[in-house]
């Protein structure tokens, strides 16, 4: 399945949804780019909806963190929220949970 991508903005706020199979650094340039247009724009809270994420491997944990790091330079926070099993497997084994914080969204 194709990796896509969606964003949702209001205000300083930005639900971004990503879905399908995040497996090369290519595929998430487009996000990485229009993320980095929010933060220019001041948009720099994030909550990362990973629902319809059905996998990911090293490039999309390096995605997630470019993320985090570009919501933080820009004085924001990004975080993570409706992870399947296997999503949330590889956060834990990874230790990325402690990098993000805990989500608020339901």
């Amino acid at each position: 399945m194709v990796f896509e991508f969606t964003i949702d903005q209001q205000g300083n706020t930005a639900i971004i949804a990503l879905s399908g199979n995040l497996v090369d650094k290519s595929q998430a340039n487009a996000l990485i780019e229009k993320a980095g247009q929010l933060a220019e724009t001041g948009c720099n809270k994030w909550a990362i909806d990973l629902e319809s994420l059905i996998y990911m491997n090293s490039s999309g944990l390096n995605t997630l963190i470019q993320l985090l790091t570009k919501a933080r330079v820009a004085g924001g926070e990004a975080v993570l929220y409706n992870m399947n099993k296997k999503i949330n497997e590889l956060i834990l084994i990874t230790k990325l949970h402690t990098l993000f914080k805990e989500s608020n969204f339901s």
